[in-house]
């Protein structure tokens, strides 16, 4: 039976990979192993790895999170993740191991996979986000990798222009549209009450991430968007917190202290999970921050997404986007924007570029028959090169 690992170390990331997990676990053939890592195993962010109790069993934990944000301190944390993969692997002994993105747990894990001489495939390569040092880590996973599932076929042509060959290349779509065709969404009254919150005649959900290249630059870019989301009439927010980056402390310090002066028309969340954040897009006006779900799953519900700022610069984007700069009163235009008649119009005929929500299936055929004989020695492909 071939050993399948999937690791994960965010809430974002586990509600892409549910349902490839469900798929793995329900093949005869294939055996899941699920390790957690990152923030899925801190209090501060919800301790979310209880939520992955209830769906899968857990065969391993990889404590490696630090409390300090600083580049110090992550980088210990990243020392940390090293040793823990190493030693996990060493005792599980997968076959494959299968991660996602561009975050630096995941780098950790690649990397002990391809020391332990372990196959990677890596989902959601070849995209670009210039503001983030995830950038640099996701083309150094594509480059540890040995399959590579891509969301478009501009993702797939980008990580072939890494030297990866065209045969270990697949474009499956994005993974987040396959939680909005599969999960059954939460009714308005039921989202209310699962939250403990009424919503009014206009509702922003918020999430705003660092955006690590741009030094020091968190708070100041924070306080912007709060300076334009006060100004807002008739208006409730819902703030889902930053994550585990150089300056997300301060970004949910300041998320604290807005809601607790503001309690009347905002309220936050650590995490609020796959079933209530997709049942959340379904209600609000638009998604406002910096976050690739406002690009990735937002535009299949037909709402506006307010893209603050370069943290997802180069990503592909549907019409449903309106990117602005992070200063309040661009924030606050593209806000006016996205409730006009004319910008309204445009999100009716908005399709999502990201595909139409098969990915697991796909992904499933390909770790089922892949040939494992050989396949840690690649060949740089040269373009054009036959």
């Amino acid at each position: 039976m071939r050993k399948i690992c999937v690791v994960t170390g965010t809430r974002a990331e586990y509600g892409l990979l549910y349902w490839l997990m469900k798929e793995i676990e329900n093949e005869l053939n294939l055996q899941l192993q699920v390790v957690v890592t990152g923030t899925h195993l801190s209090p501060e962010f919800g301790l979310t790895y209880k939520e992955i109790q209830k769906d899968f069993k857990i065969d391993k934990k990889v404590e490696m999170l630090l409390s300090s944000d600083t580049s110090v301190g992550i980088t210990k944390s990243m020392g940390l993740a090293m040793i823990g993969f190493g030693e996990v692997f060493d005792e599980l002994k997968p076959d494959i191991i299968v991660v996602l993105g561009d975050r630096y747990e995941i780098f950790c894990a690649a990397s002990a996979a391809m020391i332990s001489r372990i196959p990677i495939a890596h989902l959601h390569g070849g995209e670009a986000t210039e503001g983030l040092i995830d950038e640099a880590i996701r083309h150094s996973i594509t480059k540890m990798s040995h399959l590579h599932f891509v969301a478009t076929d501009e993702y797939a042509r980008r990580v072939i222009q890494l030297g990866e060959e065209p045969s270990r290349v697949f474009n499956v779509g994005g993974m987040g549209i396959e939680n909005i065709k599969r999960l059954n969404l939460l009714s308005k009254d039921e989202f209310e009450k699962s939250i403990n919150f009424k919503l009014n005649q206009k509702n922003l959900l918020v999430t705003f991430h660092p955006v690590t290249l741009e030094k020091e630059s968190a708070k100041e870019q924070f306080n912007e968007l709060l300076n334009a989301l006060d100004e807002l009439k008739d208006t409730n927010i819902i703030f889902t917190k930053a994550n585990a980056d150089t300056g997300g402390k301060i970004i949910n310090e300041m998320i604290d202290e807005y809601v607790a002066k503001n309690s009347n028309k905002s309220i936050s969340f650590a995490s609020l999970g796959q079933l209530r954040y997709l049942s959340a897009l379904k209600y609000v006006d638009m998604v406002v921050g910096n976050s690739s779900s406002g690009l990735s799953e937002a535009p299949s519900f037909k709402i506006a997404t307010i893209n603050i700022g370069d943290r997802q610069k180069g990503r592909i984007k549907a019409s449903s986007v309106i990117d602005c700069e992070p200063y309040k009163l661009s924030i606050q235009n593209a806000i006016k924007q996205a409730y006009t008649k004319e910008f309204r119009q445009i999100l009716k005929n908005t399709t999502n570029p990201y595909g139409n929500g098969n990915a697991s299936k796909k992904i499933i055929e390909v770790l089922k028959k892949v040939n494992l004989d050989n396949i840690l020695k690649k060949k740089f492909w040269d373009i054009g090169v036959d």
